[in-house]
């Protein structure tokens, strides 16, 4: 019997309500000489979107949705936690927590519960089954209100331990994630090595990676070195524009930037809508890889959740309360770790899959884990279970094959 009783989703009346009146009441500002997106994202699509969030866009055949699965809230040391949970299908699941990042959602692993707890379903072996929980991190979406000012990554893998061990009484467990979810299973992963049986994660960040006093700088402080050949130079300065204002924001100013979004609808899905824009592989076309029904579902989880100004504070303590290893041992990380890298993510240089494992295992990054099961695909962005779930669950089974 599972311990807690099932809270289903409901966002009430009155803030939908809100919500409409707010859209509705949207100041737009001019926008002028902005067709090519240069200066972030284009009106004329944001209003698009927003208009149809206002008079088209139904929640609750989205929030039906995401009902077929169990949901479940508790709160672990003043910090209160919403989870999905699919039950396993199989001879013996095993227990498995996956961590999101931002601007994701716990709904951004939905295309990947069903084929991991029920492999027979989808083509697999029922011996693969996991029973799947998905947590919205503290502070993100329906893990609302969060109190506590000091939430990180490593502080969220305790409380994840406490959940997975102490709440729902599992001895071991499997962990996977990305994005800041990576950092968060590469804690569990370094500190709880022991009653894991392994992690696999969409990154390998060192677990440091927030420290210093540039963190907010994806360069560190540092120039582009003369003479690099002109692809690589474009690649660097194209990776800088995709994720530094997103960074120095996040990190320098949360507060100041809570302000506006968590007033504004329209502020809080511009802000987001351009990481999904500029993080997805998309070709240039959101829509290849969320609908409006997506996008819009996603924000609305951010929305009725109230917790934009907690989600993106993250960022701030990650840097604010640095990560200190539990142990001096190498590798750093030592659950056996299963990695899945996607193209649109390749460092500069790196054309081809087979590069990007070898420019990883070159890297200082590849001591740091106990690495059994590396993949690179061709394609894919940074929301990897969305946009290439099927690679994603067939990485994942194969790190933990014969590990439990």
């Amino acid at each position: 019997m599972f311990p807690l009783e099932p809270t289903p989703i409901h966002v009430p009346d009155d803030v939908l309500d809100d919500l409409r009146r707010r859209l509705e009441a949207t100041r737009w500002p001019l926008d002028e000489g902005n067709d090519d997106g240069r200066y972030g994202v284009r009106r004329a699509y944001l209003q698009e979107l927003v208009e149809y969030w206002a008079g088209g866009y139904d929640w609750r055949a989205a929030e039906r949705a995401i009902n077929a699965y169990e949901h479940y809230r508790v709160e672990i040391d003043g910090v209160p936690v919403h989870f999905m949970r699919r039950p396993g299908a199989g001879p013996d699941p095993t227990p498995l927590i996956l961590s999101h990042g931002w601007p994701w959602t716990f709904w951004h692993w939905s295309k990947v519960v069903d084929a991991l707890a029920d492999p027979a379903a989808h083509g697999g072996d029922p011996a693969d089954a996991f029973e799947v929980i998905v947590p919205s991190l503290p502070g993100f979406g329906f893990s609302t209100p969060l109190t506590r000012p000091d939430m990180n990554f490593w502080k969220i893998a305790e409380v994840w331990h406490e959940l997975m061990t102490g709440v729902l009484g599992h001895r071991r467990y499997a962990a996977g994630g990305c994005d800041v979810g990576a950092l968060v299973t590469g804690q569990l992963g370094h500190r709880y090595a022991g009653e894991l049986y392994g992690i696999h994660i969409g990154s390998a960040l060192k677990l440091d990676f927030f420290e210093g006093d540039r963190a907010w700088d994806f360069t560190g402080g540092r120039p582009l070195p003369d003479g690099l050949p002109p692809d690589v130079r474009e690649r660097v300065l194209e990776l800088e524009r995709r994720f530094a204002v997103h960074l120095a924001a996040h990190v320098l100013a949360p507060s100041t930037l809570s302000y506006g979004l968590a007033d504004s609808p329209v502020g809080m899905l511009a802000w987001i809508l351009e990481r999904w824009m500029k993080w997805s592989d998309n070709g240039g076309d959101i829509e290849r890889v969320f609908s409006k029904d997506d996008l819009l579902t996603h924000a609305t989880i951010y929305w009725a959740g109230g917790g934009i100004d907690t989600s993106i504070r993250t960022y701030a303590n990650n840097n604010r309360y640095p990560w200190k290893p539990s142990h001096d041992r190498w590798p750093v990380v030592e659950a056996p770790t299963g990695i899945t890298f996607v193209g649109y993510e390749n460092p500069p240089g790196v054309t081809t899959s087979e590069e990007r494992v070898a420019n990883f295992l070159e890297s200082d990054r590849a001591a740091w884990y106990e690495h059994v099961n590396i993949t690179a695909h061709d394609h894919g962005g940074h929301f990897i279970p969305w946009e290439v779930p099927d690679a994603w669950v067939d990485d994942l089974r194969r790190t933990f094959r014969g590990r439990r």
